[in-house]
């Protein structure tokens, strides 16, 4: 196991990284940006909506979320959109800003992204006894805990974020990696306790930090919460059948080719993809960590010659990924990160660039999960059997007006994209 080390407004927060296979950790950090294409106070409710606080008021219901689009069918012969997800493990706001900077850039370049919260960036030190980690101590965590300021300037991203049209979903809250007693040895009842932690962190985060005159985050974090990855991508298996039973409705903590998503467990697929490797010969995931470990090693900061090279590295893999699915099968590009400076920043360069060049192409919506989950849930599932037959970069022999030809079977009554009903 690696482990990198950085200071959060006077907070440590240690991210514990496992194997190559699966990156790790965040942090926790401010800019009070409002809703896309508004200026909106922060902390203010979605448009027209009703403030209803929730328990002690660190969560309020205000409505439905703004700015998610409207999910349809595709008609027959229409080409898939190529949707293009970037995910964030353990979001927060520390002193590196770059949750706030990403919300910029998404605005600028008409995205929306995931960002998956560690529930311990939501607890003060001195409450840490309040998490009881399945399987360890009280108050134990690989990432550490947070402060009071550092509380306060998550709380300030995670309410912008959701206003603009960005998901909160959960990266859980300790982190623990490896054989003993990590997260891929935990039960199905181990994984609904975590959960449970995880949401009432969020839920009760004005008590826990004193912050009691703090403006609310904006949604029902129990209906919000719709999603996850694991640590380090091990325990999949039992967390996805606690997170079945408890109504998620994806999974993205697997490793998988660029083909388009079935469901597991009941849950969307949503993993991770292998994409090509510049300069190597085979391909690597799609994940911050895992580009890092294959020029670096588990060292956070190697030689700064090669850092330009390495971070060209990662944004030509994602980019030579996202023309083989543009060009081909139009599968899904599902990207996972971490708010870090590994190797100088270059990684986060990196995907800066990658926004830049392929959110505003014609075609490309770069979405949350859950934006994705929806439009999956709105297509007819003779298409998307049709779509997952594809493999890696194919395009339809016959174009894609003629593959996608039958009409499709009607929508049920109250899927998205179905016609309106006339009374």
């Amino acid at each position: 196991m690696a482990a990198t080390q950085r200071t959060a407004t006077g907070v440590a927060f240690a991210a514990a990284c496992a194997t190559a296979l699966a990156g790790c950790a965040g942090g926790t950090t401010t800019s009070p940006e409002g809703a896309r294409g508004a200026k909106k106070a922060a902390g203010a409710p979605a448009p027209g909506a009703a403030v209803r606080p929730i328990g002690d008021g660190s969560t309020s219901y205000t409505g439905a979320q703004p700015h998610l689009p409207r999910p349809e069918r595709l008609k027959p012969g229409q080409r898939p959109p190529q949707f293009v997800v970037f995910s964030w493990d353990g979001a927060g706001e520390d002193g590196q800003k770059l949750f706030s900077h990403f919300r910029k850039l998404s605005r600028a370049n008409k995205a929306t992204m995931t960002y998956f919260l560690s529930g311990v960036y939501m607890l003060p030190e001195d409450k840490r006894d309040l998490y009881r980690p399945p399987q360890h101590s009280p108050g134990s965590s690989e990432i550490g805990f947070n402060d009071e300021r550092g509380i306060a300037d998550t709380v300030e991203q995670l309410r912008g974020a959701w206003l603009e049209g960005d998901e909160i979903g959960t990266h859980f809250n300790g982190h623990f990696c490896g054989a003993e007693a990590g997260v891929g040895q935990w039960s199905v009842a181990d994984w609904k306790s975590e959960i449970a932690q995880a949401k009432s962190f969020v839920k009760s985060w004005r008590t826990n930090s004193g912050l009691k005159g703090a403006a609310s985050l904006p949604f029902d974090y129990d209906k919000e919460l719709i999603g996850a990855r694991t640590p380090c991508l091990e325990g999949r298996e039992n967390f996805m059948k606690a997170a079945r039973e408890l109504g998620f409705r994806y999974d993205t903590s697997g490793v998988g080719h660029q083909v388009w998503p079935g469901k597991k467990e009941g849950l969307w697929d949503l993993s991770m993809q292998l994409v090509p490797f510049p300069g190597h010969s085979y391909e690597q995931l799609t994940m911050d960590y895992n580009f890092m470990v294959g020029q670096s090693g588990t060292r956070t900061q190697g030689d700064p010659g090669k850092w330009k090279l390495w971070g060209d590295q990662m944004r030509d893999g994602l980019l030579g990924g996202f023309d083989r699915a543009y060009e081909g099968n139009r599968a899904p590009l599902i990207i996972g990160n971490h708010f870090e400076s590994w190797n100088g920043g270059t990684y986060m360069r990196a995907v800066d660039e990658v926004v830049e060049r392929v959110c505003t192409r014609a075609e490309v919506r770069c979405v949350s999960f859950r934006q994705l989950a929806d439009w999956l849930d709105a297509q007819d599932p003779a298409t998307l059997g049709k779509l997952r037959g594809l493999q890696v970069g194919e395009v339809p022999k016959r174009g894609w007006a003629s593959f996608l030809a039958r009409r499709p079977a009607p929508a049920p009554k109250g899927v998205p994209g179905a016609p309106a009903v006339k009374p």
